[in-house]
């Protein structure tokens, strides 16, 4: 006879409301039976001729739910009440209530939007609020609309957010339900800061079990955790107290016992996962035990990298499990931490579309056709950044086109029940003739423990083919059945080589490599191959000599435990990692050949030419080398440079380093020189403005700046001005002093002090002024000489100079000097530079 439950008091108006409207959302308190009563009652109403798919969030919980509801049908399982989940599945052609898990139901609808058959969908736990659950509401209400108007949709939620489920369904009626009231007490025993999670859990389960009676149901963040809490309670529990493991990863059998009573009549200890907050009834459980922390995967867009992240479960989450303990009768929970720590920890778990990686949502809504999966409806809906991420990872698989539509490979990604990556690794693979190995791989990816948890996966894939447990024949199963849907690269399908495959488990060899790859280390190479083909922008070399470091060819750097035998590989396939983006830990990886990664990705490989200037020899590098990704594969001098990128490499160091580079000779500076003084442009700041129009003819066929001709930067500077530039330079600042004897002087425009001339002072007779250059009209520096070249004086001022220490200077000259000239007033005395006889010689001829 089936037990009343809560439930049972609110099915007539749920079932009133389903007969005329389409949509329903029911609000239940866990333990109020919602999981196993609604399927069963809505069978005989008049509109469900048909099959009844009711979502469970887990594979744990849809077992349980299909077993428990027949066995309060007293039919085996299999026959009216059935499941199907990825890994089991038990139904037949007369089941017409399936529990299935939220995956396997997006699936079916793609595969048949129809539904056909189908007359109810239940999304049980929805507020629970998975990608996989979301995203099947908004395939079925989408339907719904379009093909199956008649199609019964209700969601079932653990929590009081029935409004915003029912804005969603089209203002769907809200039935509501009161759970059992049991009394549940709360006891917050606290944790110290320093002590591990594990032994403050055993101290805790230890007190739980001295002041309590019943089963102890203790939640834990993860696996890892519950094995070292299981440690310090070995050989300290009482004889009459069984300890049972309860997580996604242990067989189905070892999960039904920890849900059962014992047949022995102990006292259970079940530690536990999440798995046991919603959903499960663990019968004979009257105390909790809550460590207040949860285990959830986090996807770190920067790095593509989802994560596995231990932190504090939310209100909501700590409720559900407080809750556990009373399901069947008064129960006790024990929290370790303090009470009024509990207002501090997040109202609810985030929605896992906020923060999940959205490639295989995004493909799906593609083939759906509906190009944005944000035109869906959803609670909330999809991050744009999240959707721009996935559909450029889709692109990198050739599953999307650069339009956003779905490419044939990217229909036969969808295809595959499992993630786009691993379901393109699995195609490709199958091409090569590896589609074994990648049906194994994937599966092993796919299910945690198989094969123990070692890093290298090629000898956790060696273990599990050993292996003859039965979660290990199941994962086998599945890995055959993923198999058969391949075609071999000859045509011929891999159901047909079933026994080859058999052959190849047994005695330790593979499949064929494709023809392009290495054929030394077959075996891990094809583990190696298949993971490279999933998780290409992992493939990793190592970069240093302990195997510690490793960069990847998608630029993130990664870590590795230097005692793993990995570390001795130069190249690995990496395929789980764990941590920052900056330096994740390679959880699971396969050594690869470097032939190998040249042959997987041959049309990855890029060969890029640098070129490199260098500012302290003004050179350019020319280097040429090979590159996977961010990972360089070969490199050295590039002696077949193209010539004019080298010329524009050196263009733009003169123009990022400036222009002191270059090899200025002294006409050029010179020419620079008297530019200024004239006020003519070719002062650094002009001269870089118009690089272009000057310098590229002087680099071409040069690698090096010194290698510019001498005197071509003055020719290029000149032909830079233009002729009437020229003349206004040659007026202002010319490159010669013409005195008044008729004599051409050069200029030292470089002299220290200003421009200077050398002449004798017999040139300058007559001159009353001082001469001056350029345009602001700055005095010529004489440089003064005797007959023989010698110098008698400097100055800067001639008219003072002839008015004041002339005198001085002449009357020592004419003693030196008394064939020359030295007339008192040079001023008024004509300029020559002939002697006195030869100054004679020529008057007497005029």
């Amino acid at each position: 006879m089936t037990p009343a439950l809560p439930i049972h008091a609110v099915l007539p108006d749920l079932l009133a409301t389903l007969r005329e409207r389409s949509n329903a959302v029911l609000v239940a308190p866990p333990g109020a039976g919602k999981t196993t009563a609604v399927a069963p009652a809505l069978l005989g109403e008049p509109w469900c001729g048909g099959e009844i798919l009711l979502l469970s969030p887990r594979r744990l919980a849809a077992r349980a739910a299909a077993e428990r509801m027949a066995g309060l049908a007293g039919e085996p399982v299999g026959r009216t009440f059935g499941y199907a989940t990825r890994l089991d599945s038990k139904r037949s052609a007369a089941t017409r209530v399936t529990v299935v898990t939220e995956g396997i139901f997006a699936n079916r609808i793609q595969a048949d939007p129809e539904l056909a058959g189908v007359s109810a969908v239940l999304f049980d736990e929805v507020h629970e609020r998975s990608l996989d659950g979301d995203f099947g509401l908004a395939l079925a209400l989408d339907a719904q609309a379009g093909l199956r108007p008649d199609l019964r949709l209700v969601a079932m939620s653990a929590t009081l957010d029935g409004a915003r489920f029912s804005a969603l369904m089209g203002d769907a009626p809200v039935v509501e339900s009161e759970g059992r009231s049991h009394p549940l007490e709360l006891r917050h025993v606290g944790r110290a800061a320093e002590a591990r999670i594990e032994d403050a859990m055993a101290g805790a389960i230890r007190r739980a079990l001295a002041e309590t009676d019943g089963g102890v149901l203790a939640f834990l963040p993860g696996v890892a955790e519950i094995e070292r809490t299981a440690e310090r309670l070995a050989g300290g529990l009482p004889d009459d107290v069984v300890l049972h493991r309860l997580h996604g990863g242990l067989e189905p059998g070892a999960q039904r016992a920890a849900i059962q009573p014992d047949p022995n009549g102990r006292r259970k200890l079940v530690l536990a996962t999440s798995i046991a907050e919603t959903s499960l009834t663990l019968d004979g459980v009257r105390v909790v035990v809550d460590s207040g922390l949860a285990r959830r995967p986090r996807y770190d867009r920067a790095a593509g990298l989802t994560r596995l992240v231990t932190e504090r479960a939310s209100q909501a989450a700590v409720t559900q499990r407080a809750g556990r303990a009373a399901r069947q009768g008064p129960g006790v929970a024990y929290r370790l931490w303090e009470e009024a720590a509990t207002a501090g920890l997040p109202r609810f778990d985030p929605p896992e579309i906020l923060e999940a990686d959205l490639s295989a949502l995004t493909l799906a809504t593609a083939i759906w056709g509906v190009p944005d999966p944000r035109d869906l409806l959803w609670l909330d809906p999809p991050p744009v950044a999240a959707v721009a991420e996935a559909r450029s990872r889709l692109l990198s698989l050739g599953a999307l086109d650069e339009d956003g539509r779905p490419t044939p490979h990217g229909r036969a990604v969808a295809g595959l029940p499992m993630p786009p990556r691993l379901a393109h690794m699995l195609l490709r693979a199958g091409e090569m003739g590896l589609g074994r190995t990648a049906a194994e791989v994937a599966v092993l990816l796919g299910e945690r423990g198989l094969g123990g948890n070692d890093a290298d996966l090629e000898l956790r894939l060696r273990r599990w083919r050993s292996d003859r447990g039965p979660k290990a024949q199941a994962a086998r199963k599945l890995a055959e059945r993923w198999a058969r849907l391949l075609p071999l690269p000859s045509g011929e399908r891999v159901a047909e080589r079933s026994e080859v495959g058999r052959g190849a488990v047994s005695n330790g060899s593979t499949l064929p490599l494709s023809p392009t790859l290495s054929p030394e280390g077959r075996g891990s190479q094809d583990v190696a191959a298949c993971l490279a083909l999933a998780y290409p922008d992992r493939v990793s070399r190592r970069r240093d000599a302990s195997g510690e470091s490793w960069a990847s060819v998608g630029g993130r750097g990664f870590r590795l435990d230097p005692a793993s035998p990995l570390a001795r590989s130069d190249w690995l396939a990496v395929a789980e990692t764990q941590g920052t983006a900056a330096g994740a830990r390679i959880l699971s990886a396969a050594a690869i050949d470097g032939a190998a990664v040249e042959a997987l990705f041959a049309d990855r490989i890029e060969t890029r030419r640098t070129l490199g200037f260098d500012p302290a020899t003004g050179a350019v590098q020319a280097t040429r080398e090979r590159r996977l990704g961010a990972i360089r594969l070969a490199g050295g001098p590039d002696a077949q440079a193209d010539p004019g990128e080298v010329a524009a490499a050196l263009l733009e160091g003169v123009r990022t380093h400036g222009l002191h580079l270059l090899p200025w000779p002294p006409a050029a500076h010179e020419l620079r020189t008297r530019a200024t003084y004239a006020g003519v442009g070719l002062d650094d700041e002009a001269l870089l403005a118009r690089l272009d129009e000057w310098l590229p003819p002087l680099l071409a066929g040069k690698r090096r700046l010194d290698q510019i001709a001498p005197g071509a930067l003055a020719d290029a500077l000149r032909t830079l001005l233009g002729y009437d530039e020229l003349r206004r330079l040659d007026s202002l600042a010319p490159a010669e002093f013409v005195s008044p004897a008729g004599s051409h002087h050069a200029i030292d425009w470089l002299a220290e002090g200003g421009p200077r001339v050398e002449l004798r002072p017999q040139a300058l007779f007559g001159l009353a002024t001082h001469p001056v250059v350029g345009s602001g009209r700055v005095p010529l520096v004489l440089s003064l000489t005797s007959p023989a070249g010698r110098p008698i004086q400097t100055t800067r001022d001639l008219p003072g100079f002839w008015a004041g220490s002339w005198a001085a200077v002449a009357k020592e000259m004419r003693g030196r000097y008394p064939k020359h000239p030295w007339p008192e007033d040079p001023a008024s005395a004509s300029a020559t530079l002939r002697t006195k006889k030869a100054d004679a010689r020529a008057a007497a001829t005029r």
